[in-house]
């Protein structure tokens, strides 16, 4: 448990403390972001480089105290060395490609493939991948292939889900805290201590770079960090479905471990579904920036950045909360669906106010005329 705090403040410290530095140095070099676009809401010039302190402070903490002593078990040691390996040389691939995208722009095809290949890398290199349902509509067991595509999918998803939110200040970076320390006191009570380690390292990391993130925004995390904040923590999300139920308490053991896993993912997961339904509805791209997110329309609303993201990390709370007091229901599947409601019990209240707000400018509008 000691471990685990010096884990968490190692990477809060190293990153509180570089941060002003990096942002000297992005000025300096021009490494920024200009509102150019229409769609881009900010009305200065800001640095976008801030995931390379982030994927520092966490690589950093996590690999200074990694710690395997309480692996007693040679297949356990192998293992964990493995992954360690492996989420190192993964991260690394998405690292440097949200840099370059950073710096100077990345063809969307080419991130795509570069998810794939870490999903690659980690299903089949790794094993960690999705095995089976765990008991949600009936199903438990899926073929090997079908663990593999639909680990793969899950890989491209959360990744692009935590860069598709990075559009608000402190949007991306306080979500990540949440899920990430909601991961990290899951695996606590598992007594599953690397992968506590892992969430509480990148946890650190983002709460630091959420000082200077928060708004108004002195730098952005970009693609660089928003990449492996995805990554790292589908990693965890897999690891956590699939950990052993047998080795949980009683209390546990009737709480869905998938559903913990997409209510700690709620609103990345949630935003990006309702952008790709909407975007597939229109013939657009996936992959084309507007400004139809969520945060968005409470953007629009009226609402503060700072506003908006209290607003969604209420609600991220709350659902999590929600997860863990379906340990009432016993059944996954009813679990699920109480999650889904919350869901669109939330997102029905944005768009209701949006649509409000909209007819009220409107109204003005005209009778100004």
């Amino acid at each position: 448990m000691v471990t685990l705090i010096l884990v968490f403040f190692t990477a809060f410290i190293v990153v509180l403390y570089s941060t002003p530095a990096l942002i000297k140095v992005a000025v300096l070099k021009r490494l920024i972001d200009a509102p150019s676009e229409e769609r881009k809401i900010h009305k200065r010039s800001i640095p976008t480089i801030g995931g390379i302190i982030i994927y520092a402070g966490t690589l950093f903490a996590y690999a200074l105290w990694y710690n395997i002593e309480d692996r007693i078990y040679y297949d356990k040691i192998l293992q964990s060395v493995t992954e360690f390996k492996l989420i190192i040389a993964t991260s690394l691939i998405l690292f440097f490609v949200g840099v370059k995208d950073d710096i100077i722009g990345t063809a969307p095809v080419k991130k795509l493939f570069a998810h794939i290949l870490v999903a690659l890398i980690l299903v089949l290199m790794g094993d960690i991948r999705i095995t089976g349902l765990h008991g949600i509509f009936g199903v438990y067991d899926i073929p090997y292939w079908g663990s593999v595509f639909l680990s793969i999918f899950t890989y491209v998803v959360v990744v692009n889900s935590f860069n598709l939110i990075d559009g608000v200040d402190g949007l991306a970076s306080g979500v990540g805290f949440i899920t990430c320390t909601a991961f990290g006191i899951w695996f606590i009570f598992a007594n599953e201590y690397p992968y506590a380690a892992l969430a509480f390292a990148l946890a650190g990391s983002l709460l630091g770079f959420l000082i200077f993130n928060y708004s108004p925004a002195k730098i952005f995390m970009g693609d660089s960090g928003s990449l492996v904040i995805g990554m790292l923590v589908c990693v965890l999300a897999i690891k956590l479905i699939e950990y052993p139920t047998e080795q949980l308490d009683k209390f546990w053991v009737h709480i869905s471990k998938p559903v913990f896993v997409i209510s700690a993912l709620v609103y990345p997961l949630m935003d990006t579904l309702r952008i790709f339904i909407i975007r597939a509805i229109k013939g657009q791209s996936p992959f084309n920036a507007d400004r139809n997110h969520i945060h968005h329309k409470l953007l629009d609303c009226k609402f503060s950045h700072s506003k908006t993201v209290i607003i969604i990390y209420a609600f991220s709370v709350i659902t999590i909360a929600a997860s863990v007091l379906t340990y009432y229901f016993k059944d996954p599947t009813i679990s699920l669906l109480t999650l889904v409601a919350c869901g669109l019990l939330f997102l029905g209240c944005v768009i209701r106010l949006n649509a409000k707000i909209v007819k009220q400018h409107k109204l003005k509008s005209t009778t100004h005329h």
